[in-house]
């Protein structure tokens, strides 16, 4: 054990807590756990034709748009992970910020939406593994995920694959980086060589951006509303370093910046696929390119093997975007039930002391998982329904955390604080925002309530576009509250924190 390990150890002791996990992260390792959560070649390999079907080729625009929000959160959750470098960032960082009750909820909100991401994104393997090879459609003969043997066979392969990065998990957080690098190594790759691809292959120049013409909307700010949901789907995650602070080496310094990292990097492999994939398209208006996305695409400019080759690559970026998202759900889960905060939290809490990790949280949000893939019974609008509704419980929980920093900053906050230290295990002082800390804040806290609203405003084309499903449409506002009672039955009534914390000016 090196001395800035010690240090770190003896850092998280001023916060109440032993360190039981392995701390064995580096820099990497702490980058690739928030750019695999993003994970740019599954989500817009996925949602690229609910983009564009809804506002165009011009829907670019809402991406560099959604980036600048995000990137405003990103800010203040790098602030916080420098001052409060433990597991359960969101969890941590809210009732910190904002008191118990507030903690909780974040906490709460960032569980269940972590488990709905972990599900949906299991789900993209039967959009890609059936064109890999026919023989991974193990039940019926129909790929297409909204068919009732699609549909099967999706449960299929995303149990499987759950099974595969719970074991992973359980192993140890060693297993768990290597693998998750390794597969962060290959998604970059393959971001490169699918915007090479597209940029070789170009039908028309970049001005196609401006190109209005394929909205069906009621007006084109209506269509650009709706089709920014692509990009609030796909860049979140990214404070995943803060999750695995309490195993990553001088995380006061290494997970401020992974965070604003991780973003970055996603939000420009992502721009310059976007542009590519509008660049290549054959047609721009036959239909194929909103209702098949990338993958029209791709089939269309390579030949076979070099298709499958990328169509792998994308196999390899849902697995570790799978891994990553039930990494940090378990972390969450850890962090909350080591404070006595949900229930059965004494055997949720315990760490394996060879493999340094939570195994308890890791199955049980593997079963979850499945348990959400169940769902998907062929219903044409499952996979937006599940994106949406678990992005919506993401924004809410960074509102807990924004909200409340914002009110915290108005009084004093971090010059104020007397806990957090003022450098890293390096000597170096903390990230901060300084005087503009105020002003980042609010434009945060503006966003996300914007976000939130868009994001769950009853919508027929997103959540019943075949009309089958009426009661669908309310699917946002319905997860919503149902997550809010169940929170409210599982909240530790009566229940004293085992290491509280202050919320006032000199905390």
């Amino acid at each position: 054990m090196t001395l800035k390990t010690v240090e770190d150890n003896d850092d998280l002791a001023e916060f109440g807590y032993q360190q039981q996990l392995h701390r064995s992260l580096g820099k990497f390792e702490s980058f690739a756990a928030g750019f695999s959560f993003v994970s740019i070649l599954t989500t817009i390999f996925q949602l690229f034709g609910l983009g564009f079907g809804f506002a165009g080729p011009a829907f670019f625009w809402t991406w560099p748009l959604v980036f600048a929000g995000q990137f405003l959160v990103a800010l203040c959750f790098a602030e916080l992970a420098a001052r409060y470098p433990i597991s359960g960032a969101i969890y941590q960082w809210s009732r910190r910020m904002g008191g118990e009750v507030v903690g909780w909820f974040g906490g709460w909100f960032m569980i269940l939406a972590q488990i709905v991401t972990a599900s949906a994104a299991a789900i993209a393997l039967q959009v890609v593994m059936p064109a890999i090879w026919t023989g991974f459609q193990l039940v019926g003969d129909d790929p297409d995920l909204t068919s009732s043997s699609g549909a099967a066979n999706a449960v299929v392969l995303g149990s499987i694959l759950l099974a595969v990065t719970t074991t992973i998990n359980c192993i140890g957080v060693k297993w768990m980086s290597r693998v998750n690098s390794i597969g962060v190594v290959c998604e970059i790759v393959g971001v490169i060589a699918v915007v090479a691809v597209f940029f070789t292959h170009a039908q028309r120049g970049p001005d196609v951006v401006l190109d209005t013409g394929a909205s069906d909307q009621p007006g084109y700010l209506w269509a650009w509303i709706v089709s920014g949901l692509m990009a609030a789907y796909v860049m979140v995650g990214f404070g995943s370093a803060g999750e695995l602070a309490e195993e990553t080496r001088n995380p006061r310094r290494v997970a401020p910046r992974t965070i604003r990292l991780a973003l970055s990097v996603s939000a420009l492999g992502g721009g310059l696929m976007i542009i590519g994939a509008l660049m290549a398209a054959p047609s721009l208006t036959d239909g194929r390119l909103a209702a098949e996305g990338l993958p029209y695409v791709l089939d269309t400019v390579l030949s076979s093997p070099w298709g499958t080759v990328l169509l792998i690559d994308v196999c390899i970026a849902i697995t570790i975007c799978t891994l990553a998202i039930q990494t940090a759900a378990s972390r969450l889960m850890f962090s909350m039930a080591r404070d006595g905060r949900l229930p059965a939290s004494s055997v949720l809490s315990r760490v394996n002391p060879r493999t340094g990790t939570p195994i308890w949280p890791s199955i049980l949000i593997g079963l979850l998982c499945i348990g959400v893939l169940l769902v998907n019974v062929g219903n044409s609008a499952i996979f937006a329904t599940l994106a949406s509704v678990c992005i919506i419980l993401i924004y809410l929980a960074y509102l807990l955390v924004t909200a409340p920093l914002l009110y915290r900053r108005l009084r004093g906050w971090p010059s104020q604080s007397t806990t957090a230290r003022s450098v890293d295990a390096e000597g170096r002082p903390l990230f901060t925002l300084g005087k503009f800390g105020i002003v980042v804040n609010a434009a945060a806290v503006v966003y996300g309530v914007v976000m939130i609203v868009n994001l769950g405003w009853p919508r027929a084309e997103i959540f019943d576009p075949t009309g089958e499903y009426p009661l669908m449409v309310w699917a946002g506002p319905i997860s919503i509250a149902i997550a809010l009672l169940l929170g409210i039955a599982c909240f530790p009534h009566k229940k004293a924190h085992p290491n509280p914390v202050k919320t006032g000016v000199g905390e």
